[in-house]
């Protein structure tokens, strides 16, 4: 079967947060895309909607079996249906974690740059973010890349008052993919110094062709033991709108925490549609999540090919997951801000400046991909027109 993501379709009037903006501007930032989802999850859901009542809903079988499934013939990773808790989005589980696996005052160790709203969960719940910059060289092309800087990983992770690690899998927003070989030394030092770890996942299934990405919990019992993992469709399906989304946790003591967080906090019930598209999705969609993922790839080489050739001092951090670029802009300014804010006033482009991710994201901005081919190449272009006005003003 083939599917055209070539497709332009017209999200304005459709209360589409990425959309919410003025005309002529070109929206590459908040983390959704502008492709139809899977037409599995279309028949799905219009099937259900064509019954007409949508009253409270029970929790099928069927929705824990489709993540069993999914992750063991995609990823390798057995795991159990009741290590699976319903939750209605990730961001709810990540703040509810923090509420129920810290104490007030305590710290939350992140590794940064990060995804931002992690920073919202730990502080508008009364804790405080224990920043660990990654460390930032260079590839034998020139290109920047990340790895973790193990002895201030341990500093962090040795103060007394941090209790909970928030880890990103694969990274936002680097694209970043982690071996076995780290996740296995981050559990062992997190086992050491008793830090629960909490392991975002939603970007697992955005991997290029032939890459794959290693679940946390499925490197040694070690990190089983120690970890919760957020999981869900909607990164990889569209599906955000949907509120569908679960957390796993082998342990039965971090899991029964989380089901009473999940449902003090009131988001630890589904509705209709959530159930449904998660069961298409992840029963019926890896057909179209392959094709997806080939279209990503080409327009991340587009994207490179680009800046290779018409802006030489800009460079994407290389990247196996997710639809994001991380671009190195240190060459025009270290003010991400002042340049996005610029750029989007200058040509219409809006872009996420790196310092909301914190770390060195000064010097960097995210780019979002998931587009038709026509939307990059008008967002590169513009890119281009801003960049040259930047440098001339």
């Amino acid at each position: 079967m083939t599917f055209d993501f070539d497709a332009l379709i017209d999200r304005r009037g459709t209360w589409s947060e990425k959309w919410n903006v003025a005309e002529g501007e070109l929206p590459m930032w908040v983390a959704d895309m502008d492709f139809r989802t899977a037409p599995a999850v279309i028949r799905a859901v219009e099937e259900r909607a064509a019954h007409g009542i949508y009253g409270y809903t029970t929790q099928p079988d069927e929705w824990a079996e489709a993540y069993v499934g999914w992750w063991e013939s995609r990823h390798g990773f057995r795991m159990e249906k009741d290590w699976l808790v319903f939750t209605t989005g990730v961001i709810p589980a990540v703040s509810t974690a923090v509420r129920k696996l810290t104490t007030p005052a305590e710290k939350v160790a992140v590794l940064t740059p990060i995804y931002n709203t992690f920073f919202n969960s730990i502080l508008n719940n009364g804790r405080v973010p224990m920043e660990i910059p990654l460390s930032l060289g260079r590839d034998g092309d020139g290109r920047p890349v990340y790895s973790i800087d193990w002895a201030a990983f341990e500093e962090g992770l040795a103060d007394p008052q941090t209790t909970l690690l928030i880890f990103c899998n694969p990274h936002n927003p680097t694209g970043k993919i982690w071996d076995a070989d780290t996740l296995a030394k981050v559990g062992a030092l997190c086992k050491k110094h008793g830090v629960t770890v909490l392991s975002d996942e939603i970007h697992c299934d955005i991997a290029d062709p032939g890459k794959g990405y290693v679940p946390f919990a499925s490197v040694n019992e070690v990190n089983r033991s120690i970890s919760v993992t957020c999981l869900a469709p909607t990164k990889a399906f569209n599906l955000a709108g949907m509120h569908t989304a679960a957390v796993m946790a082998a342990d039965p003591f971090l899991r029964h925490k989380m089901w009473r967080g999940l449902n003090t906090d009131e988001v630890g019930e589904g509705g209709t549609f959530a159930f449904t598209a998660a069961i298409a999705a992840f029963t019926e969609g890896g057909e179209w999540l392959d094709a997806l993922n080939a279209y990503i790839r080409s327009n991340k080489d587009r994207a490179d090919e680009f800046l290779r050739e018409e802006l030489p001092g800009l460079r994407s951090v290389p990247s196996d997951a997710t639809y994001l670029m991380w671009i190195d802009i240190g060459s025009l300014t270290e003010d991400s801000e002042a340049f996005c804010d610029f750029l989007r006033a200058e040509t219409g482009l809006f872009v996420c400046p790196g310092s909301w991710y914190r770390g060195d994201g000064n010097r960097f901005f995210r780019l979002n991909v998931a587009c038709p081919r026509s939307t990059l190449e008008d967002g590169l272009s513009r890119l281009k027109a801003g960049a040259e006005k930047w440098k001339n003003r």
